[in-house]
């Protein structure tokens, strides 16, 4: 009689992926998570060159197929051109994540021109969506087949200091609830908040070395920021079989974090 394998749900042999932003920081611990599990993984991002870079690194160290090309997540062309990609080079897709996303630090409110919210809005949840709709006619023929959203934790709590991108990314959430509902016993849809996850991001965003060093003691009950992994993790879960119970859910993944400035002033 064969040994019980508790991990055999999180397996995702058979499953195909698109993964946006996936080719640095917390997207490309995603793609080689799923990857390493048994995925087929499109990256997707902005920077085509790292994005085929990045898949290259993760073939080899997994022994899977990962591959990557350029897309701009705000571009309705690019966003069929991946997906057209994926399918012919995996023969369909099962699994979305819309891990993509961005926001500068805006310390004063009164300096946040509209247009700042019009494209963070554009960027973090329109893109979503479009790639969600894009993937759909995929998704709808796929077994347990899934939408798992990098939301932040920002959305949840007041967000002092990135104002346009919190509100988008609360935006994002409402979307994926109404998506999980519209789409129920077809495609599950899932968000998870992310909090403090130290990447070479942060200095991208303005965020200041002395603000990151505050960053690594946060107001958590794990007491330290996260890591790129620590998100996988859940990202799989949610996308395997192990989380096909799930659906229309924002799992929290940010050490137990409360309600804090994240960056001071």
């Amino acid at each position: 009689m064969p040994a019980f394998d508790a991990f055999h749900d999180f397996r995702m042999d058979g499953h195909s992926a698109i993964v946006t932003g996936g080719a640095q920081n917390i997207g490309a611990g995603i793609s080689r998570t799923l990857c390493g599990a048994g995925a087929r993984v499109m990256i997707a991002d902005l920077d085509g060159a790292r994005a085929s870079a990045t898949a290259a690194e993760i073939a080899l160290e997994t022994g899977g197929d990962c591959r990557g090309m350029a897309c701009d997540v705000t571009k309705a062309t690019d966003i069929d051109a991946v997906v057209a990609a994926a399918v012919a080079a995996f023969g369909g897709l099962s699994t979305l994540v819309n891990n993509v996303g961005w926001g500068d630090r805006q310390p004063d409110p009164t300096a946040i021109a509209e247009d700042t919210f019009i494209q963070s809005y554009k960027l973090n949840t329109v893109s979503a969506y479009r790639m969600s709709m894009a993937c759909l006619p995929h998704l709808l023929k796929a077994d347990n087949a899934s939408i798992t959203n990098s939301g932040s934790f920002s959305s949840a709590v007041p967000a002092y200091d990135i104002l346009p991108y919190a509100t988008a990314k609360a935006a994002l959430n409402q979307m994926m609830v109404s998506l999980a509902h519209l789409l129920n016993k077809k495609v599950r849809v899932n968000s998870v908040l992310i909090g403090t996850v130290m990447t070479a991001g942060y200095a991208d965003a303005g965020i200041l070395p002395e603000m990151q060093q505050r960053m690594l003691h946060p107001d958590s009950l794990t007491g330290r920021p996260g890591e790129p992994q620590d998100v996988a993790n859940a990202m799989l879960w949610l996308c395997s079989r192990a989380g096909s119970w799930i659906s229309g859910q924002t799992i929290n993944v940010h050490g137990g974090g409360g309600v804090v400035r994240l960056f001071g002033q």
